[in-house]
């Protein structure tokens, strides 16, 4: 049986609005050996491009299309020749040689991920070449440069569990028939975190250290104190806490955005095997879940790029 022919569009008719391509969960461990001692960094790298025209969309011309296997050598090679030293250098050092090797790549976004490893310790005494990793968050980053552009940096946490059992409730929030949860003047605080931030400018930018600091601030905020903690409303004044502190203590970040996801706990009804249950014995329920964002920026930067 004779198929249909296929009707196209003449290309005059449409316009191509974007266009990126590329590689995605490059991964790889990168070793320094420093003598007996020995450093890692394990990646996983994702990188885009747009080039300077849409001839292979359009037209099925595939002279200036760089294939994205050449795209994951490129990124295994400057982890041997530039190294790893913070993946935001990494994510810049792709972006820079992309722009640089190719006059016909006209933007690039590069995604970087670490695994977080550590180094082992023994009564306080590092180990020379062993590791292992924890489960503390997964640092992140974003790097997008366009050609004759100056680079934007993003850096991140993701996948960090927190949980406070007490110092915590939920009161005074609107109610209509569809309302059924009760007030709560004490609860299980337990989250997953997503938080992302941006920076000025990024040059001379000591991207550990700032990592580390909003890391911190994070821990700080959402648990207070650690003799008597600190008391939550909600999550959304968490979600703020955690912002205001980062932003009072990290002048170079302009906009952070921050995501709470609840992870709840129900208290387990214990009376059909003669027991109390004081909030001792509780289940997690999985799904459905809340989900709580904010992004927050100093008017003054905010101003500035208006």
């Amino acid at each position: 049986m004779q198929q249909p022919a296929v009707c196209h569009l003449p290309n005059e008719d449409v316009e191509v609005l974007n266009s990126v391509y590329g590689k995605n969960v490059i991964k790889l461990l990168r070793i320094r050996r420093d003598d007996k001692k020995h450093f890692i960094k394990e990646v996983n790298a994702c990188v885009h491009i747009r080039l300077n025209s849409v001839n292979e969309y359009l037209h099925g011309d595939n002279s200036a299309v760089i294939p994205t296997d050449t795209i994951k050598n490129i990124v295994l090679a400057l982890a041997k020749c530039k190294g790893i030293q913070t993946i935001e250098q990494f994510a810049l050092d792709i972006c820079n040689h992309f722009l640089s090797s190719y006059c016909h790549v006209v933007y690039i976004k590069a995604y970087v991920q670490e695994v977080p490893w550590r180094r082992l310790e023994k009564n306080g005494i590092p180990h020379v070449h062993s590791f292992i990793c924890v489960p503390e968050g997964i640092r992140f980053c974003e790097a997008e440069q366009c050609q004759n552009g100056r680079p934007l940096v993003i850096s991140g946490i993701k996948e960090l569990k927190l949980k406070k059992t007490t110092q915590s409730g939920f009161q005074g929030f609107h109610r209509d028939k569809y309302t059924t949860i009760p007030e709560r003047t004490d609860r299980v605080l337990s989250a997953e975190l997503f938080c992302k931030w941006s920076y000025g400018e990024c040059q001379d930018i000591d991207f550990d250290c700032i990592w580390g600091t909003v890391h911190e601030c994070v821990l700080e905020a959402f648990s207070g104190p650690p003799d008597c903690g600190e008391y939550s409303p909600s999550h959304q004044k968490t979600v703020n806490n955690i912002q205001m502190l980062t932003l009072a203590r990290v002048p170079q970040i302009q906009e952070i955005e921050v995501t709470l996801n609840n992870i709840y706990y129900d208290v387990t009804d214990l009376k059909k095997f003669g027991l109390t249950n004081d909030k001792e014995v509780l289940v997690p329920v999985e799904i459905p879940y809340a989900s709580y964002t904010c992004t927050l920026g100093r008017k003054k930067c905010l101003r500035e790029q208006a």
